[in-house]
């Protein structure tokens, strides 16, 4: 069987010849540690020119097009290209990333620029609005965002000398930006009649308000304040790109191949064309400049980097070469000399030293090339075009040998036969020509059996054969040199290949990835001696896989870098390097080879840390040699926690029932029921998906969840209180390091983690917005400040909080593949662990980022799936449990033992002072010392050992445990079957609470006279439990089938159980041990009734839409109702025990004559004249009013009336329980409403005497008992109900000015605009020409702070003569906002002033004089207005206004009076 798993070797990334002029300005700088750094593809590169080495920064996944240097010149900012594009702040030392910033740009980061003391950074993105952003780029955190303008910024950069001042300049403006709070507020630059309005390229800012700008015209502009004040013209002769400014003064380079140094009061100092040195040529274009000392380096369009020393301007050192803009297609390396050759669109072959990592030769062709060949003698280089010719060139000179054009379109792949007699030449045309080397290549052969064009070619070793691939991905062979087609497989069976570049072909079957496109990977190259294989592919990734590679999806280790498509790669002659090219990203980079390492070595070397996976990623293949899954974690795997409906859904989901909203709030309808339920005890724990979800709390009562509901469980009374915060499934629990607060996360479309109290069962904080469908696992750390959390989308997002603030600090994608635990080092909290299916990863943060490295598993083993984790005795120590059983210890991220400590996986682990605790499947509790090399002791859970004051039954012996915690001198067991246990250090366990297992809860009964209930699962159980006090499972039996009904005679001593297999038993109601069973059907038994009085009938309703009757006493059928349309949903009796009462799945309601079952019709007034034994049916008039607005999307599944006929409580799918009046006639009823379950409540009961409700919830397996509660003697607690959804106008809520504020519509006049687009401007906002003061310098304060003016004013008023508009200035206002708006007129100064608003303008109004002044920021009417009342803040007003992005409302702090 063929090895599918990665190769052991491994590349290093050496050397990237290229940098990236091209649409980038600004990105090259030296470090203080005289490195210079850039960036070229997906690399930061730092260049160290006295030792000519390279550092490689690996963070980015994409193309990266900004780069900012911190003013301490140590740490670097750049920003990359992508849907999610992200800024990587990291150390040109370590080149380790220091910082993350994500989550609010799209499409590409543009600009960078960091402000003088370093602490902020800020950015401008790419998308429509070039959205600019402030960061504080430690903390990873958004300080401010606003859209920077409609066309693209091209430089920004902050006001060196005024703080929380930025300029930023772009396509025909500039703009000075002032931050105030976390609002960015622009002003456009006034051109006047200085200068042109045209597009700036770069800025530089100085003192006293003075920015310099550099202009498409070659101009630089001179701004004071936000006017123009001068121009310096004709300072360079084209577009100025770049402006960099030091100590000495401003560098500037532009289009014309000029380099100006000026002095700090922009006089000029001297200038320096490059096109006139030794290295110069015409069209030589500068993008970057940075000037230091005596140095000048300088970045150009075709990506070189010049360094030129100022007193020997002449004669720059070019210290880095690339090709131009344009595709880079063409790769061949030399046969025997450490040489490639590449070939680009941008014409020119150039030839590179792996050795002296430089460029040796150069030559400009007369067309792009677009594949290279070097022949095997290494004297000839082949060069294909792109116009279907090719050139043969001398490598020792670059002179040519011969130019041949037999073809019309490009020529893809070029190779020389290994004896060195032919050079085949494969094209677009889908044709191979064959030329003779030795006849100065005349034309020998043709193939011409491929249907597509050319892609690849090799020659065997006998130079006999070729064997071809086109893009069709079909691969043919073909005879040498005559071309003919070789199809019989006996004559290629034998054949020895000189060369491995095909994608196709049997030896290469494990490098297509599944669901790839034929043309996916571009370039293949074999190393037959390394038995290793490196592919090129469309993703930017090269890859090495084994050789030869047979099996779809084998493994391989990838490598990032290049951003675009990788086009081709290649070994060098004596396989030392790799080198591959990137076609749009058009830079070479040469890979160093690094062979199988010993695994000493290894220990010493981590993985190269990245935010994606640089070093090696496993492929996304069935892993078949993984050892196969557990089954239980298979199980748990499959379980999906998505809902059809969430609850979040429902106001949406009743805004769309508007119409039946209107007409059922028109009708008089039934009050809620006055009295109400309280949840007093819930029997369950939820095992089965979830571990370590159970701690002993500060005063040692119990805390864990199960449902919706957090529970805190005093086991000396036996008493519950409930945390009843979250609306739907708990998944997850974590307890704060003080075991007073607890975090737990549950299911939801916006899911929600809660911290709350243990002890006053308050929440302390609610977190949401981070994660999808659900929350599966939370961690405090050991300070307790953060939180992390993962969720259950499709990318386990991993996030940190400082949870007492609401705020997300970190988050990252955690992994494909299920996480079930995460750990925060309690040593550092900025470190974290996850542990999940296939998967161990070590997190640290980075700014709003997270980087993971994945654990080095070595030659230990292969990575198993981790189902728990723990830190150990030291910062870098931690341990994880596997799926297998074993403890793997690890130190930072390298595995360094395993240990057996379990049969089957390893669920649950807790770390203590000296040592540890852990549980697994097996049922066995294990105590180890602190280095897991001795186990202490071990407690198997076992019937035998259960002491007499456990409240329930063990169902087996040592069940799977899922959660192990300790204190108070105990251990604390939770299993998959719901129980709780205590063990005590000497051996006895107590069994404390306990519940159904996985499964769903459909069954249940109350006794007819005793505080005891009957429940039957899908888990195969059917178990009785006593209600009162003493809480606990009294007797518990197996069944063959899940049953989902079960009902009690009317004496009490049997009971009736229905299956699913269509059987029903009825069982002694004390010993559980079988009276009598039957089988009659082969559906669901849905429903089963004795019928009153003596219960001589037994009703049996099955889900194949029939209910038989029988005759208890002599155990025969005597009666079979028939005529329902689908299944049986419900059945009661009539008090006689003649009628039988029935509902089904159609929401048909039915009667028919007991024994015989003969169908009644019976008119509705009939129906409610009738005495019923029992009401559980959910049809007819009685109850119509149960049934919600939204009753398409959910179901009422149970209901249940009590003895006194006054209150029917009701469940439902949304897992509500209602209580309404009865009889609930009349649509859309007032109820009470409680939350605890999770998912649909399967069934309701009240007891025998109306003290409890008791109630299941399916998928929840839980049992809840709640307290009936009299109107009148209830004690009003928190949580109690909410009250119904509709409250309809009757209940006198609005009088009429408040029913018509109500309805305004704040947002028609937002939309009308669209409608009607309005241009135009204010006349106080336009600009204008300036007046005879402002040419003479006399400065007139303006009057309005207004937004400034939209853009497309300016171009349609270029160049046309303007009236002068003269200033109006606001003097008066009459009016007050009174009509909507409330408690907005207050008091300023002691009496002095009043303040108040009216339209868009806030108003000070002064008492004594009668004067206004007026706040003129907002752009809509303000709607609201508040005063600061804190001694430290007089006069401070905030007010809030109405804009057309409704959602967004703008706060603005004002001063008043000092406005």
């Amino acid at each position: 069987m063929a090895d599918r798993s990665a190769p052991s070797c491994h590349l290093r990334l050496e050397w990237v010849y290229g940098y990236r002029g091209h649409q980038c300005r600004n990105n090259l700088y030296y470090t203080a540690a005289k490195e210079i750094v850039y960036f070229v593809a997906g690399v930061g590169v730092v260049y160290s020119p006295r030792e000519h080495r390279q550092k490689f920064y690996l963070g980015h996944q994409d193309d990266i097009i900004s780069l900012a240097l911190h003013p301490e010149r140590v740490l670097v900012a750049t920003g990359q290209v992508g849907k999610e594009p992200y800024i990587c702040v990291w150390d040109s030392y370590t080149v380790q990333t220091v910082s993350v910033l994500k989550d609010v740009h799209t499409h590409g980061i543009a600009c960078l620029a960091f402000d003088l003391d370093g602490q902020r950074l800020v950015s401008v993105g790419l998308d429509s609005k070039n959205t600019v952003c402030v960061w504080d780029w430690r903390k990873g955190k958004l300080l401010s965002m606003a859209p920077g303008h409609t066309d693209r910024i091209f430089d920004i950069s902050w006001d060196l000398y005024q703080p929380n001042k930025l300029v930023s300049c772009g396509v025909k403006h500039i703009k000075f930006w002032s931050l105030c709070g976390n609002s960015l507020t622009p002003k456009r630059g006034v051109f006047g009649k200085t200068g042109d309005l045209q597009t700036i390229l770069c800025l530089a800012c100085a003192r006293d308000e003075v920015t310099y700008s550099g202009a498409l015209n070659g101009d630089i502009y001179v701004w004071k304040g936000i006017n123009l004040v001068r121009t310096i013209q004709g300072a360079h002769a084209a577009g100025i790109f770049s402006m960099n400014a030091c100590e000495e003064g401003f560098a500037t380079g532009g289009r014309d191949g000029c380099v100006r140094l000026w002095d700090l009061n922009f006089k000029p100092i001297t200038v320096i064309d490059l096109r006139e040195t030794d290295q110069g040529y015409k069209g030589l274009s500068v993008r970057s400049v940075c000037w230091r000392g005596d140095h000048i380096l300088v970045g150009t369009q075709d990506s070189e980097i010049f360094e030129i020393v100022v007193h020997e301007r002449n004669k720059p050192f070019l210290i880095m070469q690339g090709h131009c803009e344009g595709e880079l297609w063409a790769l061949a390396v030399h046969p025997t000399k450490p040489l490639a050759m590449t070939g680009s669109d941008d014409r020119s072959v150039r030839i590179w030293s792996l050795i002296d990592h430089a460029l040796i030769a150069r030559c400009n062709m007369e067309e792009p090339i677009r594949c290279a060949a070097v022949s095997t003698d290494g004297i000839h280089l082949a060069l294909g075009m792109k116009d279907g010719s090719f050139t043969v060139l001398r490598v020792r000179d670059m002179t040519e040998v011969v130019h041949i054009k037999d073809r019309k379109e490009a020529i893809h792949e070029l190779k020389y036969s290994p004896d060195g007699n032919f050079l085949a030449v494969g094209s677009n045309d889908s044709s191979v020509d064959i030329y003779g080397v030795v006849q100065r290549y005349k034309k020998v052969g043709e193939c011409i059996g491929s249907s597509s064009f050319i892609t690849h070619m090799d020659w065997s070793s006998d130079s006999k054969y070729l064997q071809t691939n086109d893009g069709n991905g079909k691969r043919l062979f073909y005879r040498m040199p005559s071309g003919k087609e070789v199809t019989n497989k006996e004559e290629l069976k034998g054949i020895q290949w000189a060369s491995w570049t095909c994608v196709s072909g049997l030896e290469v079957n494990g490098i297509w990835p599944k669901y790839s496109d034929i043309n996916d990977v571009n370039s293949v190259d074999a190393n037959f001696i390394g038995q290793v294989m490196v592919t090129a592919d469309d993703y930017g990734i090269v890859k090495l896989f084994r050789y030869p590679c047979l099996r779809k999806g084998a493994k391989f280790k990838k490598y990032l870098g290049h951003s675009a498509h990788v086009t081709n790669v290649r070994w060098s002659h004596d396989h030392q390097w790799v080198v591959s090219i990137g076609g749009a990203d058009h830079s070479v980079f040469q890979w160093k080879f690094v062979p199988d390492r010993k695994l000493k070595d290894s220990l010493h070397i981590a993985p190269q840390e990245s935010l994606v996976d640089s070093n090696s990623d496993e492929s996304d293949s069935d892993q078949s040699d993984v050892p196969e899954l557990d089954s239980e974690i298979e199980q748990e795997t499959q379980i999906t926690y998505r809902r059809q409906v969430y609850k979040e859904d429902l106001p949406q989901l009743k805004e769309q029932c508007k119409e039946k909203r209107k007409s059922a709030a028109s009708k008089r309808r039934e009050r809620a029921p006055g009295n109400s339920i309280r949840l007093h005890f819930v029997h369950g724990y939820r095992g089965y998906d979830c571990r370590s979800n159970l701690f002993y709390t500060q005063t040692g009562e119990i805390v864990y969840h199960v449902a919706a509901v957090g529970v805190v469980y005093n086991r000396q009374q036996n008493t519950q209180r409930f945390y009843l915060g979250h609306d739907d499934d708990i998944l997850c629990l974590a307890i704060h390091p003080l075991k007073d607060y607890v975090a737990t996360g549950q299911v939801g479309r916006d899911s929600s983690v809660h911290i709350w109290d243990t002890e006053t069962i308050k929440p302390l904080s609610v977190l949401k917005g981070y994660h999808q469908y659900g929350v599966c696992a939370v961690d405090f750390s050991a300070d307790g400040k953060r939180l992390a959390s993962v969720g259950i989308d499709d990318n386990h997002t991993i996030v940190l909080w400082d949870w007492k603030k609401g705020e997300k600090l970190s988050a990252v994608r955690g992994s494909k593949d299920k996480i079930f635990v995460v750990k925060i080092n309690p040593y550092m909290p900025d470190k974290l662990i996850t542990a999940g299916i296939k998967h161990m990863k070590f997190w640290r943060r980075a700014g709003g980022g997270l980087i993971g490295r994945k654990g080095c598993i070595g030659a230990l083993g292969r990575t198993d799936t981790m189902m728990c984790a723990v830190y150990g005795w030291t910062e870098e120590m931690a341990f994880s449990g596997t799926s297998t059983g074993d403890v793997c210890i690890w130190r930072d991220v390298f595995l360094i033992k395993t240990v057996k400590a379990h049969d089957g996986p390893v669920f649950s682990m807790h770390a203590l002072e000296k040592g540890f605790v852990t549980g697994g499947k097996d049922g066995v509790v294990a105590l180890w010392d602190d280095t897991f090399e001795r186990c202490l002791k071990t407690y198997a859970i076992k019937r035998a050992a259960l002491a007499p004051g456990s409240k329930g039954l063990l169902l087996e012996d040592n069940p799977s445990i899922r959660a192990i915690s300790l204190g108070h001198g105990h251990i604390l067991v939770g299993t998959k079957n719901g129980e709780i246990l205590e063990v005590d250090k000497s051996g006895p366990i107590t069994l404390l609470v306990q519940g159904h297992m996985e499964g769903e809860v459909w069954g249940l009964a109350t006794h007819p006279h005793l505080p005891i209930c009957a429940t039957v699962s899908d888990d195969k159980t059917l178990r009785i439990w006593d209600l009162s006090p003493s809480h606990c499972m009294l007797a518990v039996r197996k069944l063959k089938k899940g049953g989902r009904c079960c009902c009690f005679s009317p004496d009490g001593k049997a009971l009736a159980v229905g299956l699913n297999d269509g059987s029903f038993l009825i069982v002694n109601a004390d010993t559980l041990e079988d009276l009598v069973s039957f089988q009659h059907r082969k559906d669901v038994i849905s429903e089963i009734r004795f019928s009153p009085g003596a219960g001589k009938y037994l009703a049996v309703a099955s889900c194949d839409n029939f209910v038989d009757i029988y005759n208890v006493m002599s155990s025969k059928r005597v009666g079979i109702c028939k005529g329902a349309s689908s299944y049986i949903t419900h059945m009661d009796w009539d008090i006689r025990g003649k009628l039988l009462q029935v509902n089904t799945g159609a929401k048909e309601q039915l009667f028919f004559e007991a024994p015989r079952g003969k169908k009644q019709t019976i008119p509705s007034l009939e129906v409610e004249k009738i005495g019923w034994a029992s009401w559980t049916s959910v049809l007819g008039s009685c109850c119509e009013g149960i049934w919600p607005i939204i009753g398409e999307v959910t179901d009422v599944t149970a209901s249940c009336l009590t003895s006194d006929s006054k209150v029917l409580a009701t469940g439902d799918d949304f897992g509500f329980v209602k209580l309404f009046r009865y009889p609930a006639k009349g649509k859309f009823g007032k109820f009470k409403r409680y939350v605890a379950h999770s998912t649909h409540v399967t069934n309701v009961r009240w007891t025998y005497d109306d003290s409890l409700l008791v109630t299941v919830g399916g998928a929840d397996t839980s049992l809840m008992l709640w307290t009936y509660e009299v109107e009148g003697h209830r004690d009003s607690r928190q949580c109690d109900s909410e009250e119904s959804d509709l409250d309809s106008e009757e209940d006198g809520g609005y009088d009429s000015d408040v029913t018509r504020e109500n309805e305004i519509n704040y947002t028609i006049k937002a939309l009308s605009t669209n409608i009607r687009p309005m241009f135009g401007i204010k006349p106080h906002l336009q600009q204008k020409e300036p007046t005879l003061d402002e040419r003479q310098g006399v400065v007139r304060p303006p009057v309005s702070r207004a937004l400034p003016q939209p853009e497309k004013l300016q171009t349609n008023n270029v160049g046309k003569k303007k009236r002068p508009i003269e200033d109006l200035i606001l003097e008066l206002v009459f009016g007050y906002r009174g009509k909507d708006c409330r408690n907005n007129v207050h008091y300023l100064n002691d009496g002095a002033d009043v303040i108040y608003h009216t339209a868009s303008v806030g108003i000070l109004y002064n008492v004594a004089t009668g004067s206004q002044s007026f706040y003129q920021e907002h752009n809509d009417d303000i709607l609201c207005l508040t005063v600061n009342q804190h001694p430290k803040f007089t006069n401070i007003v905030a007010t809030g206004q109405e804009t057309q992005q409704i959602c967004q409302l703008q706060l603005l702090l004002f001063m008043c009076g000092m406005q």
